[in-house]
């Protein structure tokens, strides 16, 4: 099991329209285009309230095809290559070998035919999505140790995120070399009193 953050999200915001706080991270891999996805979303999260998750630094993947079928949830590591390929049994879901960055997630369709959808999980929940990859193309997943923060409204985890929603979520927040910390809501209020709502981490624990 890799290195598990601890993190504490905190509203110490005015704000009191319930506004739901939405985490996503970016697919730094030069080769994909898909746009981002609503990893966590906190709702309800009253004022002075707080909510406690896990930040873990493994990934798994599954993969699924035009008829519905999905493979099994597969935990992967950066600096892997895993193949779809047909079997005599149906499709198979393996490791095949070492893919061209070790910072890298690689998922190739190794089928004669017929498209696939890849997907991203970490901490149980779909991180990044890569759709319709063709045979003998491939899905790359690669992350920074960072997340970008911000208030949203009617969006649910595991949504795919446009553009408008992604240039609102535009504070990020490096992890590199923390154990733990708060990450605490300020801004929000009433009439010409509002203010912007900022994200800061507090309490930070290194490890």
């Amino acid at each position: 099991m890799g290195k598990i953050i601890n993190l504490t999200i905190v509203n110490e915001s005015n704000d009191s329209n319930n506004s739901s706080i939405c985490i996503f991270q970016k697919n730094v891999s030069t080769d994909f285009n898909e746009i981002a996805v609503a990893w966590r979303v906190f709702t309800d999260l009253g004022q002075n309230w707080s909510n406690d998750f896990t930040y873990s630094y493994d990934l798994e993947v599954n993969v699924s095809d035009s008829y519905g079928n999905k493979s099994p949830t597969t935990g992967v590591s950066p600096g892997d290559l895993w193949g779809v390929s047909r079997q005599g049994s149906g499709d198979q879901l393996q490791r095949v070998g070492g893919s061209v960055s070790n910072e890298e997630v690689q998922v190739r369709n190794d089928r004669a035919q017929g498209a696939v959808n890849v997907n991203c999980i970490r901490d149980g929940k779909l991180l990044a999505s890569k759709t319709t990859v063709a045979p003998g193309q491939k899905a790359v997943f690669k992350f920074k140790p960072s997340i970008f923060i911000g208030v949203v409204s009617q969006v649910q985890e595991g949504q795919i995120l446009d553009s408008a929603i992604i240039s609102d979520i535009n504070t990020e927040l490096s992890l590199l070399g923390i154990s733990s910390a708060e990450i605490v809501m300020k801004g929000g209020g009433p009439g010409v009193s509002s203010q912007p709502f900022s994200f800061s981490l507090r309490n930070v624990r290194q490890g």
